[in-house]
């Protein structure tokens, strides 16, 4: 058993680091971080100068480089299996699960993550993810899909994500998906030491009325235009809690801002509702920025699913984020 050492990850559109630090939590070190957006890799190597993150195209990417690694991880492209597109699944040029396959196929890794929206797991998607089933299971792994509500691990927003896992037979039985971790915080809780910090009289009053957990943040893409808080639906929620999701603030409010004024998140903000940690940076203007934290998985769902596989590696969950396994929630092989 790995009780002292720092298992190794090999992660796939990485972003501005959502998973990254979330595994890295968890006990995996980065032997390779690929992401093809400069400003995102830029963020890596801002705040992880020792790893090797290297800003390019997966498709670049030699599996065998890495054999034997104990995991590959990502965040493969959503728009091909997003509601908000056109749901072109295995035709949309930027499905990336093809090469994600590939590196596992080259590189062998102990244990396998991959990363997507709900949309994934719609019926209309039901050959897809079979078809990755039976590949990763023909692999030697045994694979399964799981929902999970970023909400029940502490992050106040609901953000399902749809998750993919397989790890190796040998340590099948030692898996179990990670169970709810307790409420999260409202927005209100979250957000208002950062709403306050600029002295606006209004703060309290306001994360009073901001009493629940947030609607999904959407962090879009360059064909997107500018950054706000999503589309018309979501803008709605968010004025429900007292927020005008037209737009990202520059500045928090301050001691002369009316006490009734409906304040714009900042990007400070939305990183906290991503769940960033407090001393994360980031790189690009603000519109990048916006775009890197609301694109992100958030770092404490990635944290309990990768202590969930560190511990099925073998490693000592001692001196990690807790984690609450649920032996119901076996991984079962392929069909």
């Amino acid at each position: 058993m790995n009780t002292t050492g720092t298992l190794t990850a090999l992660e796939i559109c990485a972003g501005a680091g959502g998973q990254s630090v979330g595994l890295e939590k968890a006990g995996f070190g980065h032997s390779l971080a690929v992401e093809i957006d400069r400003d995102a890799a830029a963020t890596l190597k801002l705040n992880r100068p020792s790893w090797n993150v290297r800003h390019g195209d997966v498709r670049e990417v030699n599996g065998r480089d890495y054999k034997g690694i104990d995991l590959l991880a990502g965040g493969v492209p959503c728009p091909p299996f997003s509601v908000a597109g056109k749901q072109l699944g295995a035709d949309d040029e930027r499905d990336l699960f093809p090469e994600a396959l590939r590196l596992v196929r080259e590189a062998n890794p102990k244990a396998v993550m991959l990363e997507n929206v709900k949309g994934l797991a719609s019926s209309r998607f039901a050959g897809y993810r079979e078809k990755i089933m039976r590949e990763l299971g023909e692999m030697g792994y045994l694979p399964g899909w799981q929902l999970f509500y970023s909400s029940e691990f502490g992050v106040p927003q609901l953000r399902p994500r749809f998750i993919l896992v397989a790890v190796k037979e040998k340590y099948g039985k030692r898996f179990a998906w990670p169970s709810a971790q307790g409420t999260p915080p409202t927005v209100g809780e979250a957000l208002l030491p950062i709403m306050a910090s600029r002295g606006w009289g209004g703060a309290e009053a306001w994360a009073a009325k901001a009493n629940s957990i947030a609607p999904t943040i959407v962090g879009g893409s360059k064909k997107h235009g500018g950054a706000d808080l999503g589309p018309t639906r979501a803008k709605a929620g968010w004025l429900q809690l007292g927020v005008d999701g037209k737009g990202i603030a520059n500045e928090v409010p301050g001691p002369e801002t009316p006490f009734d004024h409906i304040p714009r998140l900042t990007n400070h903000m939305v990183a906290r509702i991503q769940g960033f940690p407090e001393d994360w940076e980031f790189s690009g203007l603000k519109t990048s920025v916006y775009r890197q934290i609301g694109n992100a998985f958030p770092p404490p769902v990635a944290a309990a699913i990768g202590t969930s596989i560190a511990t099925a590696l073998g490693m000592k969950a001692s001196n990690r984020v807790a984690d609450s396994l649920d032996s119901r929630n076996r991984l079962r092989v392929a069909s």
